[in-house]
């Protein structure tokens, strides 16, 4: 099915340290099927961070973006992007 990026779900599976105390995935297909299943997304611009955090019901008005970028269940891709995931 394939719905997130390469670069997103091993992000995430490299990372997912900071938003869980224990592993919730261990190879590439279980963190694939672990954002699957919470509904995990990709935008590009941390705006759209900020109005998806919002609309998620998210008290981020006050927030730097550098507070956006440390919520721990925001990982920032290295290409340049974002990927969300609400734990």
């Amino acid at each position: 099915m394939n719905m997130y990026t390469k670069e997103s779900v091993e992000t995430f599976l490299k990372n997912q340290g900071r938003l869980y105390d224990e592993p919730v995935a261990d190879s590439y297909e279980e963190a694939e099927e672990f954002l699957e299943d919470c509904m995990a997304v990709e935008v590009k611009t941390l705006k759209e961070v900020r109005r998806y955090l919002d609309e998620a019901g998210a008290d981020v008005e006050g927030m730097s973006n550098e507070e956006l970028l440390e919520a721990c269940e925001v990982f920032a891709l290295p290409s340049g992007g974002f990927l969300i995931v609400e734990g």
